[in-house]
């Protein structure tokens, strides 16, 4: 994962054994070594193996390509820091006698080295490599995760083992978010105070900067950072009041929203300021782009003062988006000067901005579309919003080139590929993998593959082992599920309790979207991020699982009685974890409330399988509002968890009552009936 463009299965298997070499043809550099290196090393500790060393402990070159077990052969250098559009295709062709990996430059042999570990597996008669002919390159050529290290502090080695994950599964852009209303997260010696009176102390140094950009390099992947203005700013104005647009004194924000915070495009100095900032900045970050933010600028400090306003009418800029059209234009000529493209969220679009300017789109395909009609070339993040909580099927299925694109040819070619975005209001050093991982494996495979790979099944299927390969690399995706769920527990909970419990995290998802907020109000940037929410996944597999199984049955052939083992383990959980809630001190009601809305699953579920078995009854007015009534209290969210089995049981309970229908309709229009009972529209 991604799934190569071109793969086809040959006969036969490579050995892996103590015995395996490496040789490199052609073009070979530090960065290559290194890689060959890491790829070896991970081998080794997957197999056990221990591989041929020189004296110094350097992994041994085989001296006769025809006698090693792989040869990698590189055309070509890559240039001294990834670039965007560098060739990054390779084939891979694996026989019984050797693996031969190709590649016209070196992040090519990068990528393909990625996927010869993938391809690493045993059985009974060893180790080995299957035999597979592989063409591979890929659809987009900016495939990216944003992290955000401003809301929550997320320090250097997290950005550490998530670049090596990136890298795994082939996405080449580390998008840094590094100012906001919460944090300012970089040293500025030219502007200290920025830092020094923005961050709480926590903030990568100038030398923590150079560490992840080389990093990153090592492993083909580029750094843009976003200092994110003209909104967003309060971190910006603590330590420098003057530069806003209403006065201060400032303080940093402690919770999530929009805030007034914002920079005076008015204020000459702010001009002044930005350039000596940005020159600075451009020091520590080499990659061609930089993103300035721009999004969700409310205006109110420019609407609220007359100076401003009087600036908006004497140069004829209509309003506060035509001002902000006006900075954007002073800030592209700033960053032109420090040979720098600016990038930034779709609300920067203008018909006055620069055309050299990329737009992030992160409100819909609305925003996609305007932008490349109107020659901007984009990025899509909007259905890539990981920190929401959604399934991994929703993400892969969100293509920013989708089959029945509105785009004309020259329209898509603008479109670049799409970012990740891992915003950090709920998320801490202990939970952010979690989030991203494995989930955003899917995202990579839909901006690497070719459009057609859409197999929703056989996704999940390969997203576990690749789940395995991310956790190997250093991902804390699973890691740390257990001694946070033992944390949660407390101390009196016995190994029976904490089974129980881990079963009922298991079933349950953190609410999707932006409800915690709601559900959790009263959170601020201190809240410790402990909860059963924290400890659960978002994408729970058996409730995945059962949602499958009961399609199989209202929608296909499969008998309803399959379904009962798991409505039975389902109330046994129940009990098991009103036991469990006793132990856990203060965690007993939450516990106990889902233990309820458990049972209530268990017991309409049962009840539905029961009708539609039933030859001779029906269900009436009276069954059927009690069984909608009882699952509306067991998919109401606790403890900002919700448990994502009650909507199947939705579907089947709507199967019972229209089960007379069911032979009177085309398979079609049961498919779309049938989700109109069991999710009926509120009215507003």
């Amino acid at each position: 994962m991604p799934l190569p463009a071109e793969i086809r299965a040959v006969s036969g298997r490579l050995a892996v054994t103590k015995n395996f070499s490496v040789a490199v043809t052609g073009h070979t550099d530090a960065r290559l070594s290194a890689a060959i290196a890491r790829a070896l090393r991970h081998c080794e500790e997957r197999t056990g193996l221990t591989f041929g060393r020189t004296a110094d402990g350097l992994f041994a070159r085989a001296d006769d390509p025809a006698r090693a077990s792989l040869v990698v052969a590189c055309a070509g250098p890559a240039a001294d820091l990834p670039q965007l559009g560098e060739d990054e295709s390779y084939t891979l062709d694996i026989s019984a006698e050797r693996a031969v990996l190709r590649a016209p430059m070196l992040l090519g042999a990068l990528r393909g080295l990625e996927t010869l570990g993938q391809l690493l597996q045993g059985d009974a008669d060893g180790w080995f490599l299957p035999a597979v002919a592989i063409r591979d390159r890929p659809r987009f050529p900016w495939r990216g995760l944003l992290i955000d290290v401003c809301r929550h502090w997320q320090p250097i080695e997290v950005i550490k083992r998530n670049l090596d994950a990136m890298a795994l599964v082939k996405l080449n852009v580390l998008h840094l978010h590094l100012t906001e209303d919460q944090g300012f997260r970089v040293e500025s010696k030219k502007f200290p105070r920025l830092h020094e009176l923005g961050s709480d102390g926590n903030y990568f140094t100038q030398d923590e900067i150079r560490e992840i950009v080389a990093y990153a390099a090592e492993r083909g992947i580029r750094v843009v950072p976003e200092f994110d203005i003209p909104g967003h700013a309060a971190s910006w104005v603590v330590g420098h009041p003057e530069l806003a647009s209403a006065p201060g004194p400032y303080v940093l924000v402690r919770t999530w929203g929009v805030f007034d915070s914002t920079l005076d495009p008015t204020n000459e100095a702010v001009y002044t300021f930005l350039d000596t900032f940005l020159g600075e900045m451009v020091s520590l970050f080499p990659d061609p782009y930089l993103h300035i933010g721009g999004d969700e600028n409310n205006g109110a400090q420019w609407s609220a003062n007359p100076r401003i306003q009087a600036f908006i009418h004497e140069h004829g800029l209509h309003d506060n988006h035509g001002l902000q059209a006006y900075f954007n234009r002073r800030l592209q000529e700033i960053l032109a000067r420090h040979g720098r493209k600016l990038v930034g969220w779709d609300e920067i679009l203008h018909p006055d901005l620069p055309k050299t300017a990329i737009i992030q789109s992160w409100r819909g395909a609305q925003g996609l579309a305007d932008a490349t009609r109107a020659g901007h070339t984009v990025l899509l993040s909007n259905g890539y919003y990981i920190d929401l909580s959604e399934p991994t099927s929703k993400h892969y299925l969100n293509d920013p080139l989708p089959v029945d694109t509105p785009l004309a040819p020259e329209e898509q070619a603008r479109v670049l590929g799409g970012e990740a975005t891992m915003w950090s209001e709920w998320v801490s050093p202990e939970t952010i993998d979690s989030r991203i991982w494995p989930r955003t494996a899917a995202i990579a495979e839909r901006l690497w593959s070719p459009r057609d790979v859409t197999d929703v099944d056989d996704m999940y299927r390969r997203l576990g082992y690749v789940s395995r390969r991310l956790a190997e690399a250093g991902s804390r995706h699973e890691a740390n599920r257990e001694p946070m769920l033992r944390r949660y527990a407390g101390d009196r909970a016995t190994e029976e309790s904490l089974a129980a419990l881990r079963e009922l995290v298991a079933l349950v998802e953190p609410v999707k979207g932006y409800q915690r907020g709601r559900e959790q109000p009263e959170t601020t940037q201190f809240t410790p991020l402990t909860g059963l929410a924290d400890c659960a996944t978002p994408d729970s597999q058996p409730s995945r699982e059962f949602a499958k199984q009961v399609e199989t049955v209202v929608f296909g052939d499969a008998e309803a009685a399959s379904l009962a083992p798991w409505f039975a383990e389902w109330g046994r959980l129940a009990g098991r974890v009103r036991s469990a809630a006793a132990a856990c001190g203060p965690r007993e009601g939450e516990l106990m409330a889902l233990a309820d809305q458990l049972s209530e699953a268990s017991q309409a579920a049962g009840e539905a399988l029961a009708m539609l078995a039933s030859q001779t009854e029906t269900a009436d007015l009276a069954w059927r509002e009690a069984m909608f009534a009882c699952l509306d209290r067991a998919g109401t969210p606790r403890a900002a968890v919700e448990l994502p089995l009650v909507a199947p049981v939705r579907l089947l309970v709507a199967a019972a009552i229209e089960k007379t229908r069911r032979g009177t309709m085309p398979p079609d229009a049961w498919r779309a009936h049938l989700p109109a009972i069991a999710f009926p529209k509120k009215p507003e």
